[in-house]
């Protein structure tokens, strides 16, 4: 993270210290190319597992954030009705640009990387389902996707996944596994950009898919976050042959154009059969941001678009 963002965003977090990539803006990563830094359809999805592809001929538009905090991201700056309404026009600047279809969606951070190790030791502050509720149940209202973001610190993708079985149970939501703030023993947050292994991710992938297909429910969005290839360690490894799921990359380099592309080229290089790729932008710290014709250009062009 650029140390000006860092400084704007830790004095307004009260339990977290947190959140846009780590990586400086344009600088190069050290394992890869230069990086950058760091109408829904469930009212006409075949609810049985695996026969509605969710990538197919569609394009997700994304606001990203926690709700009731601004600091987070675009999501948490203005209410639960606001926000709706705000990724509804937003999925709909995107429509003259593209011939897919077009999918407001929210990408919700459900768990939050803290400064502090707290009651459990996990430096990951868990928001409560009750809290997540209102904003998910006010998106399956207005057709929007939801994905649920996890930060887990020293806990593990799986373990803080199943806290929120009970939402994940609902047609129209995902997951999303974000390995920056993923910690092995002994590492804090901005000290170290966490990582994963493909090994923890299939995990939550046959978890994820057995729940999809014991339910009946359609096809599940997993995104990943990544902006350098060390954060998700053996990548080739990761199984994606479970019909249930639709697993995508998401591009979270932020900063200038060419280190943005710099950094996605270098996340699509060698990637599994199956993975789709999305790109984020970013309100405040890209230079400049793309506009959503600019965003429809990029290539290969993405299936989730993501704004914090």
């Amino acid at each position: 993270m650029h140390p000006s963002l860092l400084r704007r965003l830790v004095p307004a977090l009260v339990t977290a210290a947190l959140l846009t990539p780590a990586a400086a803006a344009g600088a190069p990563a050290p394992d890869a190319a230069p990086m950058a830094t760091g109408t829904m359809a469930t009212g006409t999805m075949d609810r049985s597992a695996g026969t509605a592809q969710i990538f197919d001929d569609t394009v997700y538009v994304a606001l990203y954030g926690h709700p009731g905090t601004r600091a987070l991201g675009a999501l948490g700056e203005q209410g639960a009705a606001a926000t709706i309404r705000r990724v509804q026009r937003l999925a709909a600047r995107y429509r003259p640009h593209t011939q897919r279809r077009v999918v407001p969606a929210l990408e919700i951070i459900a768990t939050i990387a803290s400064r502090s190790a707290g009651a459990d030791g996990d430096y990951s502050a868990e928001s409560s389902v009750a809290k997540l509720r209102p904003l998910v149940e006010a998106a399956r209202r207005a057709g929007v996707y939801v994905v649920l973001d996890l930060q887990p610190g020293r806990s593990d993708f799986l373990t803080q996944a199943q806290r929120y079985r009970e939402l994940l149970l609902e047609p129209h939501v995902g997951l999303a596994l974000d390995p920056e703030w993923r910690l092995r023993p002994g590492e804090r947050h901005l000290q170290q950009i966490g990582s994963v292994s493909a090994a923890e991710v299939n995990r939550v992938i046959d978890w994820l898919a057995g729940l999809t297909r014991e339910a009946g429910l359609p096809q599940k969005m997993l995104l990943l976050h990544q902006f350098r290839t060390s954060m998700i360690r053996d990548r080739a490894s990761l199984d994606l042959s479970a019909p249930e799921i639709a697993a995508v990359v998401q591009m979270d380099g932020l900063g200038s154009q060419p280190a943005k592309r710099a950094t996605w080229a270098a996340i699509r290089r060698g990637a599994p059969p199956g993975l789709a790729f999305g790109w984020k932008n970013f309100i405040d710290e890209d230079r400049p941001m793309l506009s959503p014709r600019a965003t429809m250009r990029v290539r290969p062009q993405p299936v989730w678009v993501s704004y914090q």
